[in-house]
């Protein structure tokens, strides 16, 4: 039976925010993992748990199943591995066709992550890359989200932050672009969903075409409804309703905000946990965030 709460707190769920009934069943979570060797706590808290426990709406079995599974994934995938090591060498020609990257924060502390499909070339796209090194990069990234992105944030904001806040970019994205990644982006959504869950906080679709209502209804097919709650589709404008969210000075020029990195913000890494990551990764002599 599911423990999941009835009350009308929106971080019902979360640390600090459990129900008697959620309590326990993490506590059922976390003593089931640990005598079937599938939670080390050196690795792992009871924030994750809960992470699991809420994609599943607190059924105990439904999320101990999702739970294993996602380490046996872990290990298969060499997830550890590619977070010490990943060389992640093309990702300049990569930012060309795919700009992806994460920017300063929003107004509640969140990593800030920008999306734009406005210059996708697929063609190009994998002639400098592979669709297998574009999923290893996803995950080296959601290391990086959990392990330093969002422990910068929390120690910056005072408090814990869990998710992020995305803007992603559709313009002149069209159908015949879709169907044409249409497998790669099922395996992208499939390791969100399944092995990195409840890490999307905010999700800004703007400049939205009208293609992106036929992709929408595909896409929605494969999330969580909860996730689906959390998208919004924006048109061109769309800045009125960003900045609601994101400080102006979080938000590049071309984006209409007031922010001109040096370096270009999409390298500049701007945010709390700038230093934090290079430093992390001298020691393990590779960063895979850059």
């Amino acid at each position: 039976m599911s423990a999941a709460s009835t009350s009308k707190d929106p971080l019902s769920g979360h640390p600090g925010h459990l129900s008697k009934d959620q309590e326990a069943t993490l506590a059922k979570l976390r003593e089931q993992l640990c005598t079937c060797r599938h939670y080390d706590p050196e690795k792992f808290d009871d924030p994750a748990l809960l992470r699991f426990l809420r994609a599943r709406n607190f059924d105990l079995e439904k999320s101990k199943a999702m739970w294993i599974a996602a380490q046996d994934w872990r290990e298969s995938f060499k997830v550890d591995d590619l977070y010490h090591h990943f060389d992640y060498r093309e990702k300049p020609e990569v930012m060309k066709y795919y700009p992806r990257f994460f920017h300063k924060t929003d107004k509640i502390g969140r990593p800030l992550c920008i999306e734009s499909f406005a210059k996708l070339d697929v063609q190009k796209l994998f002639q400098c890359s592979t669709p297998e090194r574009q999923l290893q990069a996803l995950v080296v990234e959601y290391e990086c989200i959990l392990r330093d992105r969002l422990p910068a944030c929390s120690d910056a904001a005072g408090g814990l932050i869990e998710t992020t806040c995305s803007i992603l970019d559709v313009k002149n994205v069209s159908l015949k672009q879709f169907l044409s990644l249409r497998h790669h982006v099922q395996e992208l959504l499939s390791i969100s969903q399944d092995h990195y869950p409840e890490l999307a906080g905010t999700v800004l679709v703007i400049n939205a075409p009208w293609a992106v209502a036929t992709i929408w209804g595909f896409v929605k097919g494969y999330l969580a409804e909860a996730t689906v709650a959390k998208i919004q589709i924006l048109g061109s404008d769309y800045q009125e309703s960003i900045f609601k969210y994101i400080p102006r000075d979080s938000v590049p020029k071309a984006y209409g905000g007031t922010c001109e990195c040096p370096e270009g913000c999409a390298l500049s890494d701007a945010g709390p946990w700038q230093g934090k990551v290079r430093q992390r990764n001298k020691e393990a002599a590779m960063d895979p965030c850059e």
